[in-house]
């Protein structure tokens, strides 16, 4: 019994722990973000300075980004705003330059639908846009652009309509909400990870 012990289980064990260590039930991130559900009321889209890492406005304030960032942080231990603001610092005209800034803001980048975009896409994350609901799995994150020409940014939920379309967890205007509300705008961008590697890697090669 001691040998199976030793020459089967233990290995078997170190295997488990790896996968659970680096890779993530896409239900965490769901979790996550439903959390903030009763908490975050109000949709601010103000500019805030914050502390710097793992900086945030109150939870009861926020906008779309902020469910993204939050839902990271609680189910993984990953702060976006580090992560976006490294990355701008070493790759800033891979980034959108929409807002005539010359260089990175710790504060307002990461909380940006079209930096987030970028970054996503600079670690592979990228899925082709579909209109397939079999597409569209939990805690994917869509981008999407809500009429006239506003950015947004939603996870996917688990919670699906009578037609097996996926809710998603947003906040559009209202606070943080899970509503059937994926193909209500057009789709801009489609995302999906696995490991946590994927995320932390320190210079993506893109």
């Amino acid at each position: 019994m001691n040998r199976f012990f030793k020459f089967i289980m233990i290995p078997l064990l170190a295997v488990v722990f790896f996968d659970s260590a680096y890779c993530h039930p896409p239900l965490d991130l769901v979790e996550a973000a439903r959390y903030q559900i009763g908490k975050t009321l109000l949709y601010d889209s103000g500019y805030r300075v914050l502390d710097y890492p793992n900086g945030d406005l109150p939870i009861v304030r926020g906008v779309c980004t902020d469910v993204i960032i939050r839902a990271m942080r609680s189910a993984f231990g990953l702060d976006l705003q580090e992560l976006v603001h490294e990355d701008m610092k070493r790759h800033f005209l891979k980034y959108p330059q929409d807002w005539g800034l010359e260089s990175p803001d710790k504060n307002i980048d990461h909380r940006r639908v079209l930096n987030l975009q970028a970054f996503f896409e600079r670690r592979g994350w990228s899925l082709d846009i579909s209109n397939e609901i079999k597409d569209y799995l939990p805690g994917d994150i869509v981008t999407c652009i809500v009429p006239p020409h506003l950015p947004h940014i939603m996870i996917i939920s688990d919670k699906r309509n009578v037609d097996g379309i996926p809710f998603v967890i947003h906040n559009i205007g209202a606070g943080a909400q899970e509503e059937d509300r994926l193909f209500d705008f057009a789709i801009t961008g489609h995302f999906r990870f696995v490991k946590i590697d994927q995320i932390n890697s320190a210079d993506p090669k893109r």
